[in-house]
């Protein structure tokens, strides 16, 4: 049983999100307690919380929230000086391999979950600066086609056979990983071009490889061929928790077929949700996603729980955990897809 709580203050979500790159950076350079904190932080405390303290944010009125895109260029920042830090403390710091584990993973479960989060906001924003800003977040991360897969191709074809983002009933994430990463370059690719034709100037496409390249260059500076590794084996492991959190918000939820042929429009009931406070605060209310498809442009603070909108009864990390293991997630899933599948039946069977 969950309890509702004010709306949070977008300082609740920058102390949630930030707190733990000063812990990092602190680990990065003297390893100890300070990395190990971060690593329990965001592996376990976050879902504890959610599970022992079961509330739920309400949602604010109006539009304007001072203060939240400073908390995205923020976020933004620390990606983009984490990642050399961190290439940095792996190749030349005084480690232990453990403390090196723990901060390979700890960034990259930050920097997929918390600095994806941001970005993906900020390409939503109408500023061309932040815009920008999202994009190089991207391209550090190897990953700067998401940029144009997820606006262009992702929210239109989102739960259909069109978009390589939507995950299909009992498909195993890692077989989705592969099918995911790939559709999505070159389908984003081909809406790009499309968009560009008959302009000129430089393909955005041609732009992400540019900020790769860069990037990889930066981290060969940095730590040489183990530096070149370590930061492409981040931006991997950040990779795999963008497209985790894609597979688990659409996973078995498809849009209807129109008698003309042509998908339904897409409604709250084509994202999973979940409710749980914390969490959202570390992923900047990522997981009130049925609320962003409907209005991408609404600022992350003023995102709603819709109770029309499918919910999942974990947190969204404990949900992607659990997807990791695709037959446990099968089995978990199945009876909250079904039941949900049966109220979508029966309000269709009603008449108005």
């Amino acid at each position: 049983m969950t309890r509702q709580i004010p709306p949070l203050p977008v300082a609740a979500f920058a102390l949630a999100s930030l707190l733990p790159l000063p812990l990092l950076a602190l680990g990065a350079v003297s390893g100890g307690w300070a990395l190990w904190a971060a690593f329990l932080y965001m592996w376990l405390l976050g879902v504890l919380i959610d599970q022992l303290i079961p509330l739920t944010a309400g949602t604010p009125e109006g539009d304007e929230f001072p203060g939240s895109d400073a908390l995205l260029v923020g976020v933004a920042a620390g990606a983009l000086l984490s990642l050399p830090l961190v290439t940095w403390a792996l190749t030349h710091a005084d480690l232990s391999r453990p403390e090196q584990v723990a901060l390979f993973l700890t960034i990259g479960f930050w920097l997929g979950q918390v600095a994806h989060p941001a970005a993906h906001e900020l390409i939503h924003r109408p500023s061309r600066a932040l815009f920008r800003l999202g994009a190089l977040v991207y391209a550090s991360l190897l990953f700067g086609q998401h940029t144009s897969s997820h606006r262009l191709v992702h929210h239109r074809h989102v739960a259909t056979a069109d978009d390589p983002n939507s995950a299909r009933p009992g498909e195993g994430y890692y077989r989705f990983l592969l099918r995911a990463w790939a559709g999505s370059f070159v389908k984003g690719m081909q809406a790009e071009t499309a968009m560009r034709a008959g302009k000129g100037g430089l393909h955005p496409y041609a732009a992400y490889l540019a900020g790769a390249a860069l990037a990889l260059a930066l981290a060969f500076v940095i730590g040489g061929l183990p530096g070149l590794l370590v930061w492409a084996g981040l931006a991997l492991h950040a990779q795999s928790q963008i497209l985790l959190s894609d597979y688990v918000q659409h996973y078995g939820l498809t849009r209807a077929t129109r008698p003309d042929g042509k998908a339904e429009p897409v409604g709250l009931q084509h994202s999973w949700n979940t409710p749980h406070w914390f969490t959202s605060a570390v992923l900047l209310n990522a997981p009130r996603h049925s609320d962003h498809h409907l209005n991408p442009g609404r600022p992350y603070p003023a995102l709603r729980l819709p109770d029309e909108a499918p919910c999942l009864p974990w947190p969204l990390p404990l949900a992607c955990m659990i997807a990791l293991v695709p037959p446990l997630w099968r089995r978990m899933i199945r009876p909250h897809l079904g039941r949900w599948r049966a109220r979508q039946n029966e309000m269709q069977d009603t008449p108005p």
